[in-house]
């Protein structure tokens, strides 16, 4: 308890500052040296009197010297201690007060954590409110979800049909010769190609038709978009079935009466140098493309398309300058990269092709021999999934780079529902 005639203030129960605390230590330390001073300069001049009696006025001018002497190092030592005291007593009261703050602390972090629940319980609301403001638009428009169900029945049926299509390629390839096999597939992916850009066009034309429906009648846009995309699908299949039979009338001819291709002489030279330099199964295979200006085509294996390459680009005989287009294509059972060349010291084209397992998509890169492979090479890394071996800088190139999966496999399913 405070005195209350000794001059000290009462205390409160708010903490003092440190300051406040510095100076109290040093004014009671102060008070304490003073009163200790008083009381020694006591004790030896009451012993200086017992042991003399009494002495010369310049004895004790001396002895009061000495005293004072005494007394300003007493005080000296008094306030080191004493600031000594009072920087431990301010770490223990600043110690003090911090865990007797512990409950503002706790209630602080108490609100905040409040204010995070309240945040999130926010957003997840609007989420909701925009959900259901979206699920309720989407009941209130009939037109939205006949287009949603037509777009997922000629998925579906695009899917079953592309199914249908890979078992007759891969009958087709079984029942021909390996000459005629290059044509075929070729063809395949031409009608694959031809399929995919109808089916584009269609589900363009049928929602451009159904927005104008809508803003005509909206009783009737149902039915116009059904009948829009079973006209597409017809004229996707007349398509098909048209290169279909083009493509049959082309194996069905006889071999006398197909004309061999002027660049067959080219392919056959390529095909010499190439299996004298690595050996006769260096190929897979070779064919003229028909489908393409006939240019003559190398199908490599995946261990030998690096070397051939490096054939193609330094062999003195073929000198292939120019890398003019690269590009990779998802066949489902497997990936393709497809190349092509041109010499301008020979004035002639040429076209690579290696097939890569779908399940570890992984081939040299072509960067180191023709920079013009670098981007093609990324572009394909990023929407075909192919890792290139040996690029300088294989990133992604469209997508962000935290973007999950490759938008042109055939199997791709957009990790984010909304895009």
């Amino acid at each position: 308890m405070p005195n209350e005639h000794d001059g000290t203030p009462p205390e409160s129960n708010e903490p003092l500052s440190k300051e406040e605390l510095k100076k109290r230590a040093a004014a009671e330390a102060k008070a304490k040296a003073l009163e200790l001073a008083r009381q020694r300069a006591l004790e030896k001049k009451e012993e200086s009197e017992a042991a003399a009696g009494s002495s010369e006025p310049e004895d004790a001018l001396a002895k009061e010297k000495a005293l004072a002497a005494a007394k300003a190092k007493a005080v000296a030592a008094a306030k080191a201690k004493a600031a000594a005291a009072a920087k431990a007593k301010a770490a223990r009261e600043g110690a003090t007060a911090a865990a007797g703050s512990g409950d503002e602390k706790a209630l602080a972090a108490a609100k905040a954590k409040a204010a995070a629940a309240a945040k999130a319980k926010a957003a997840a609301a609007a989420k909701a409110k925009a959900a259901r403001e979206g699920a309720t638009e989407a009941a209130g428009s009939g037109d939205e979800k006949a287009l949603a169900a037509a777009k997922a029945k000629a998925a579906a049926a695009a899917k079953a049909k592309a199914a249908a299509a890979a078992k007759a390629k891969a009958a087709r390839e079984g029942a021909t010769d390996a000459a005629g096999s290059g044509d075929e597939k070729a063809l395949a992916a031409a009608e694959a190609k031809a399929a995919a850009a109808a089916k584009a066009k269609a589900a363009a034309a049928a929602k451009a038709k159904a927005a104008r429906a809508g803003e005509s009648d909206p009783s009737d846009a149902s039915d116009e978009k059904a009948k829009a995309i079973a006209a597409a699908k017809a004229k996707a299949a007349a398509a098909a079935r048209a290169k279909a039979a083009a493509s049959a009338k082309i194996a069905e001819k006889p071999a006398e009466e197909q004309k061999p291709s002027p660049l067959q002489p080219l392919l056959d030279k390529y095909k010499a140098i190439i299996q004298k330099e690595l050996g006769e199964d260096a190929l897979e295979d070779s064919y003229i493309n028909l489908l393409s200006k006939d240019v003559p085509t190398l199908v490599a294996k995946p261990d030998t398309y690096y070397q051939i390459a490096q054939l193609l680009k330094h062999h003195e005989e073929l000198r292939f300058d120019y890398l003019s287009e690269l590009h990779a294509t998802d066949f489902e059972t497997h990936l393709e990269v497809y190349t092509h060349f041109y010499s301008y010291s020979h004035r002639c084209p040429a076209a690579l092709k290696v097939k890569i397992n779908r399940e570890d998509p992984v081939i040299d890169s072509l960067a180191p021999l023709w920079s013009g492979a670098d981007w093609p090479e990324r572009e394909a890394y990023d929407l075909i999934g192919i890792t290139f071996k040996g690029h300088p800088n294989l990133t992604r190139i469209m997508m962000p780079d935290d973007w999950v999966g490759h938008p042109l496999r055939k199997d791709y399913e957009p990790y984010d529902v909304e895009v």
